[in-house]
């Protein structure tokens, strides 16, 4: 009797031993590279009489693939993240010039296909001195010198952060941060470095402040930031260097800052900050609508 018990137990162990070796089988789904890429580009204030535009630098760009998941645009080493395949990039080269501009499709498993498409836009702005003495320090006795000023975000003051409705002319309509409010987000150690020669540099010292899933479609997954409802709070990201352009669509001063780079709080978007106003002295208020285009974030930044 011991014996067939002991035969049983035996048999049953082996079954155990054989499932529990059994592989998982996963789908992942079909694995295609993107194609048919399509792109369209729209420069701002072109008609007729205007084949390359109203002197802005902006061009509006649209792109479509099948099986496409993801675009990115590529155009003198600058890259920009368009989850939706839609951006707008300002060309502040004073003059007439042509650029390449490539749109990389990513599809599944990181497949990617590309295109280019060559735009030729007029560009006519330059910025008043005392915007440019402001930003980073310009001297118009010493035009040539290379300078640079650093910001942070006003902190101390209420509504220095903050967000309203797209298209909003009333800073902080719908929310506005108390003083030192955002004190442990990872916010108020970040430094935002201008020069001269269009260099942007964002310290970040560790950690920065996001809107999810913005700053994870765009920066990475969060490794070991706290999630907050939208927010992530002290997302780790290293300190990084780009560029900056200034142009004035439709009169705005605005604030182009090159690949993902943002001010304050990744939100995503176009990278644009408007200057609604720089009237207060060592201090500006920017703006700029986020990827969902469902919010404009308010921003007052003060010199270092």
């Amino acid at each position: 009797m011991k014996k067939i018990k002991y035969i049983k137990a035996l048999f049953f162990f082996v079954i155990l031993i054989f499932t529990g070796c059994q592989e998982n089988e996963y789908s992942f789904g079909e694995i295609v590279t993107p194609s048919n890429i399509q792109i369209t580009a729209e420069i701002v204030g072109a008609d007729a009489a205007n084949p390359n535009g109203d002197g802005s630098g902006v061009v509006n760009f649209s792109a479509t693939a099948d099986q496409a998941v993801s675009f990115k645009y590529v155009f003198d080493g600058t890259e920009i993240v368009a989850l939706s395949g839609k951006t707008s990039i300002s060309f502040s080269k004073l003059g007439l010039n042509k650029y390449t501009v490539t749109v990389v499709a990513s599809g599944t498993a990181g497949l990617t296909a590309s295109k280019s498409i060559q735009v030729e836009v007029l560009s006519t702005y330059s910025p008043p001195n005392d915007l440019t003495a402001k930003l980073f320090g310009f001297d118009p006795a010493s035009p040539n010198a290379v300078t640079s000023r650093t910001w942070k975000i006003q902190s101390s003051k209420p509504g220095h952060f903050g967000l309203g409705p797209v298209g909003g002319s009333t800073p902080v309509e719908w929310y506005g941060a108390g003083p030192n409010e955002k004190a442990t987000v990872g916010m108020y150690d970040d430094r935002f470095v201008f020069s001269s020669d269009g260099t942007f540099q964002h310290i970040t010292n560790g950690d920065v402040f996001g809107r999810d899933p913005h700053i994870v479609n765009d920066l990475g997954a969060n490794t070991d930031g706290t999630v907050d409802g939208a927010d992530i709070l002290n997302y780790a990201y290293p300190d990084y260097t780009g560029s900056y352009t200034l142009t004035a669509p439709g009169g705005i001063e605005t604030i182009s800052l090159s690949g993902n780079g943002f001010i304050g709080y990744y939100t995503g978007g176009n990278h644009k900050y408007e200057i609604f106003d720089r009237g207060t002295p060592n201090e500006m208020v920017l703006r700029t609508t986020d990827a969902d285009a469902s919010f404009d974030w308010w921003f007052i930044i003060v010199l270092e």
